[in-house]
């Protein structure tokens, strides 16, 4: 799992700077606390995703596993199971 620093570094070195604006109005180049506020952002938006992402997986190998115990309780294949089912 990334940690926030690493994640900000990570970030950073993929936006060394930032701008703000549109083609017709014109940018506005982000320095000092305003750029570090959007990579701080990001960071924990991301690191929200990952975590999310870790925890689905987990959520998903623990069914698996008491898939798999259930099936070798009862001495019958996935297959079997499925026949059985439906």
């Amino acid at each position: 799992m990334t940690t926030k620093t690493q994640m900000i570094t990570q970030i950073k070195k993929e936006n060394p700077t930032l701008q703000l604006g549109n083609e017709l109005d014109g940018y506005t180049k982000m320095i000092g606390v305003d750029y570090e506020v959007i990579i701080l952002e990001w960071a924990e938006n991301r690191l929200a995703k990952e975590t999310a992402a870790t925890e689905a997986q987990a959520i998903t190998d623990a069914t698996a596993t008491q898939k798999a115990a259930l099936l070798a309780r009862l001495g019958i294949t996935a297959d079997e199971a499925k026949l059985l089912i439906g």
